[in-house]
């Protein structure tokens, strides 16, 4: 598998983000091997709070929420996953697929040994993240999710979905910094956009935020369809608590909240939140608040098999 790997330099000195990278070595899916970069904070035997970005973030996106998460007393875990930030980035975009990424998360999760997790998932996060809760119930305490959802192709995702799907398709450069600053509230400082856009020094480095849009399950024939669906088996069996915090000015994810309070067991009688004044990347416009909802949360919610 041919891959890229960023130059470190891009990296220094971003704004908001002091901590020590770190990395692991998982197996590519076809006899090779990538490397995973992710953040730990915190006590290193705390409980693991795993936060999972989408597209077409890194880790960078949880700045604001790890430093608040890890003076709690908890580990906090922020990977970039593969194709993002620091990770490495197979060249080929057929090189990604939906079940790829979940392995890849799946190989990150065991290689590090991580449980009794509290998962918190936005955008792709939530669609790999809860995936693996699904799949490995007995590594997850609870669950967080933030504007995301978990589509089988069964219902129509919306004109808004459609619409970013064709225009990361058809844009000759993607514009990573652009796409953060349009699906956020704030407005971005210069420093921060250029931070979205240290992890690609060109096009050939994008091959995996320009092939997520597509990997969503869109149709009822999608590759994914049946392990999302037996995905949504697991979680209606799932009586471990389980959290909604979306914001209030979301066009794509909205909505999907209701669906996980209806289906999923474990979130009956959770103090389920709306987040005011946040956009899709709400961890970017209320990081600290969201932050201090899942630390809240974790309290008030002990571990239970």
């Amino acid at each position: 598998m041919e891959k890229l790997r960023t130059p470190d330099e891009r990296f220094r000195d971003l704004p908001g983000y002091p901590f020590e990278p770190r990395y692991i070595e998982i197996p590519a899916g076809d006899g090779d091997r990538l490397r995973m970069h992710y953040v730990s904070e915190g006590p290193p035997h705390g409980d693991v709070v795993l936060l999972l970005h989408g597209e077409p973030s890194w880790s960078y996106l949880y700045r604001k929420m790890i430093p608040v998460i890890a003076g709690a007393g908890f580990r906090a875990v922020a990977p970039d996953l593969i194709g993002f930030g620091r990770s490495d980035k197979p060249v080929e975009r057929g090189d990604y697929t939906y079940q790829r990424h979940v392995d890849w998360m799946k190989a990150f999760v065991t290689a590090l040994d991580l449980r009794g997790i509290t998962l918190v998932c936005q955008d792709w996060g939530g669609l790999i993240g809860l995936r693996l809760a699904a799949e490995q119930p007995e590594r997850f305490a609870r669950v967080v999710v933030a504007n995301t959802f978990l589509p089988t192709g069964d219902q129509p995702l919306g004109e808004a979905f459609f619409s970013w799907r064709d225009f990361s398709q058809n844009v000759p450069e993607l514009p990573i910094g652009i796409i953060l600053q349009t699906a956020t509230v704030t407005e971005l400082p210069p420093e921060v956009i250029a931070a979205y856009e240290a992890p690609y020094p060109d096009e050939s480095f994008k091959a995996g935020a320009r092939q997520f849009p597509t990997l969503v399950p869109a149709s009822p024939d999608d590759p994914a369809t049946a392990a999302n669906r037996a995905a949504w088996k697991a979680l209606e069996l799932w009586r471990k608590p389980f959290l909604c915090a979306f914001s209030d000015s979301d066009p794509i994810t909205g909505g999907a909240d209701k669906m996980f309070c209806e289906r999923v067991p474990g979130a009956k009688g959770q103090p389920h939140t709306t987040i005011r004044g946040g956009g899709h990347f709400l961890q970017e416009d209320k990081g600290e608040e969201l932050a201090t909802v899942v630390v809240d949360f974790i309290r008030a919610t002990p571990a239970r098999a």
